[in-house]
């Protein structure tokens, strides 16, 4: 129905805001099928940048799954960088950077933490909270090479500073030793 869609809007003139409600979901449906690479022919089968911003834009708002946010947040960094406020790019590349730490933990465990994907150093938070040290590892490994000349309001120092904030807390024991009287 899509594509017939697409067609007829060749033939008669859609209302703007129709014309971007129909390839959102048009979009999100393919984000949903897991179509990556129908829905990057989508996009650039849109000839008005505006419309294109607006529809990725409209669709990373929905929160779709964890791979469609990881490609929506890639693609508005890729082509739209300039166009978007500091606090809107800080927001997208929070958001892609945190979708590629959840695509390093294991898929049955993603589920668990999917709500924190836009707060990245809030999901390490949580996965030390948990105890999940070897996730941990790697999780800080990716945030290291992700961070790299990146601003997205946080830094590789504020990292380290939660990992000793929680080493410290590892080692902190919560009553005393008694001493043995003769």
């Amino acid at each position: 129905d899509y594509e017939l869609c697409e067609e007829w809007e060749h033939l008669y003139p859609v209302p703007r805001e129709d014309l971007i409600n129909l390839r959102r979901e048009h979009l999100l449906h393919l984000l949903e099928i897991g179509d990556m690479e129908k829905a990057l022919q989508l996009l650039q089968r849109i000839e008005d940048p505006g419309i294109c911003l607006a529809i990725s834009e409209q669709s990373l708002d929905q929160h779709p799954n964890l791979a469609a946010s990881h490609f929506l947040a890639d693609y508005l960094t890729a082509h739209f960088y300039a166009s978007l406020t500091t606090a809107r790019r800080n927001e997208i590349q929070a958001l892609y950077i945190g979708s590629k730490v959840l695509l390093t933990l294991p898929e049955l465990s993603r589920v668990n933490y999917f709500h924190l994907s836009s707060r990245p150093l809030l999901m390490l938070e949580q996965l030390l909270m948990n105890m999940k040290v070897d996730w941990v590892a790697v999780a800080v490994q990716t945030l290291h090479q992700l961070l790299a000349g990146q601003e997205i309001g946080f830094t590789v120092e504020d990292i380290n500073n939660l990992l000793s904030k929680y080493a410290e807390k590892a080692l902190n024991f919560p009553f005393t030793l008694k001493e043995k009287r003769s």
